[in-house]
C-alpha cells in the first residue's frame, strides 16, 4: 500500500475520532495503534506500553507541572489586584496611556504563568473593568488584551516551550533564553501599535489621571517588586547554570507559596484549588504527550516521516518557502486545535524536514511558538478569544475582528525573526555557549 493511501487513512481516522468527541490524547493513541497494527510488523500493544511509560516518566517533563502550579498559585494571590495600581502611574505620559497596562501586565504575568489563557484571564480580570470605567473603547481594549495574552506562550517559562523541548529533544534552558528577546519584541510591537492608534484617534483616549512624583510612583508599585524578584530568581537560576529547568520550577513553586503567604492570600482553599487546577491541566497535557509519543513511534515504523521529508526535499524548496508553507499549515491547523496539540501532532513529521533544510531547531522552536500564538486569536478554536468571550459576553466574530490587527503584528514579528535570526539565537549563545 502506498504512502499517500496510508496517510489518507490515518488522517481520516484522526478527524473521525476528534469529530466524535474523543479526547485528543486518546485519539492520538488510537490512530497510532491503527497504523502500527495494520501497517507494521511490531506488536502494537507492547510498543504502546513501552512508549507511554517512557513518555510519562521523563525527568525533563517534571518541570511542566511545577511551572503550571506556580502560575496557579500566583493566579490566586493579590497580584492581579496590585498589578494595575502598580503599572498605571507609569503609563500616563505614553500615547494610549492606560491601554499599555494590558501589554506590560501580560508581559509580567507571562513570566510567572507560562500559559496564554491564564495570562489573558488574569490580566483581563484586572484591566477590563478598570479601562471600561475610565472610558477606553471596548474594541481596542479587548483586541490589545487578546494579542498581549499570547505572550504567555513566548516569554519564559513557557509550557509550550517545555512541550516542544521534550518532543524535539532540544535544551529547554536554551529555548527559554531564546524566547526572551522575541517576547519583548512582540510586546514592543503591540505597544507601538497602541501608540500609533492613540495618535490617530486622540478623541478616543480619556484624559490622564493626576500626575504623581517619582517617589509616589515607586510607592504605588512596591507590591510588584516581590513578583519581579521571583521572576529574576527563577530565570536567573536557569541561565546562570545554577539550576536545571525542573529545579528552577521547584524554586518558583516555593517562592510563589512564600509570596502568597506574605500577602495573606494563602489558605487551605487557595492551596487546594491551585494544586487541583495544576493537576487537571497537567494530566490533560501528559495524556496528549503520551499519545503523541506513541504516534511518533508508529509513524517511524511505518516510515511516513522519512518518505514525506524525502518528498519535500525533492521539491527543492528554499528555507524561506518551506517556512512560509509551514506557517500557513500551522495557522490552518491552529484554527481547529490548541497549540500543544498542534505541536505534538506534527513534530514527528515536521522535524526531519526542518533538519534536512538545515534550520536551527532552537530558532525553529521560537518560530513555531510565534505561529501558534497567531492561532490563539483565530476562530473557531482561538483559546484567547474563548477566554475573552466568557469575560465580556461579546460574540466571537466581534472579538476576532477586534484582534485582527494583533494577528497582523504577529505575522510581522515572524518576518522580523526570519530577517534577524539573532533575535532568538544570540542570547542562548551568550549564556550557554
Amino acid at each position: 500500500m502506498n504512502d499517500l493511501l496510508i496517510m489518507t487513512l490515518l488522517v481520516a481516522s484522526l478527524f473521525a475520532l476528534l469529530g466524535s468527541g474523543v479526547w485528543i490524547g486518546l485519539t492520538l493513541t488510537g490512530v497510532a495503534w491503527i497504523g502500527m497494527q495494520l501497517f507494521s510488523a511490531r506488536p502494537a500493544g507492547d510498543a504502546m506500553a513501552v512508549t507511554i511509560w517512557g513518555s510519562a516518566s521523563s525527568w525533563t517533563l517534571t518541570a511542566l507541572p511545577l511551572f503550571v502550579w506556580m502560575g496557579e498559585i500566583l493566579f490566586r494571590t493579590k497580584l492581579s489586584e496590585d498589578m494595575f495600581k502598580g503599572l498605571a502611574p507609569w503609563m500616563n505620559r505614553l500615547p494610549g496611556r492606560l491601554l499599555h497596562t494590558n501589554v506590560i501586565g501580560c508581559t509580567i504575568f507571562a513570566a510567572v504563568s507560562g500559559s496564554s489563557a491564564a495570562t489573558c484571564a488574569t490580566v483581563g480580570k484586572m484591566a477590563l473593568p478598570e479601562l471600561k470605567s475610565r472610558g477606553y473603547p471596548d474594541s481596542i481594549v479587548i483586541g490589545s488584551l487578546a494579542g498581549a495574552g499570547t505572550l504567555g506562550l513566548l516569554i519564559p517559562p513557557s509550557l509550550i516551550m517545555i512541550v516542544y523541548g521534550v518532543t524535539a529533544d532540544v535544551s529547554i534552558a536554551r529555548l527559554f533564553a531564546a524566547g526572551v528577546f522575541p517576547g519583548l519584541m512582540v510586546a514592543a510591537l503591540l505597544m507601538g501599535y497602541l501608540m500609533v492608534w492613540a495618535l490617530l484617534n486622540p478623541d478616543k483616549v480619556p484624559t490622564a489621571d493626576r500626575s504623581m512624583s517619582f517617589f509616589e510612583k515607586i510607592k504605588t508599585s512596591r507590591s510588584l517588586i516581590p513578583v519581579v524578584l521571583l521572576i529574576v530568581a527563577v530565570l536567573g537560576s536557569i541561565y546562570t547554570g545554577l539550576a536545571t529547568a525542573t529545579e528552577a520550577a521547584g524554586l518558583g513553586v516555593v517562592g510563589s507559596l512564600m509570596l502568597s503567604g506574605v500577602q495573606g492570600s494563602l489558605n487551605w482553599r487557595t492551596f487546594r484549588d491551585s494544586l487541583m487546577g495544576a493537576t487537571r491541566l497537567y494530566c490533560m497535557i501528559a495524556l496528549i504527550l503520551a499519545g503523541a509519543a506513541f504516534l511518533t513511534l508508529s509513524m517511524g515504523y511505518i516510515g511516513l516521516p522519512r518518505h514525506l521529508a524525502e518528498w519535500i526535499g525533492s521539491l527543492g524548496l528554499s528555507p524561506l518557502m518551506l517556512l512560509l508553507a509551514l506557517m500557513l499549515f500551522y495557522i490552518v491547523l491552529g484554527c481547529f486545535l490548541d497549540g500543544i496539540s498542534v505541536i505534538v501532532l506534527t513534530m514527528g513529521v515536521v522535524l526531519p524536514i526542518v533538519h534536512a533544510a538545515g534550520i536551527d531547531p532552537i530558532w525553529f522552536g521560537i518560530f513555531l511558538v510565534l505561529v501558534v500564538e497567531m492561532a490563539q486569536i483565530t476562530p473557531p478554536v482561538g483559546f484567547n478569544l474563548f477566554v475573552l468571550q466568557g469575560m465580556t459576553g461579546r460574540e466571537l466574530p466581534w472579538i476576532a475582528r477586534a484582534s485582527a490587527p494583533m494577528f497582523l503584528l504577529l505575522v510581522g514579528a515572524v518576518g522580523l525573526l526570519y530577517a534577524f535570526p539573532g533575535i532568538a539565537t544570540w542570547l542562548p549563545k551568550q549564556i550557554m555557549g
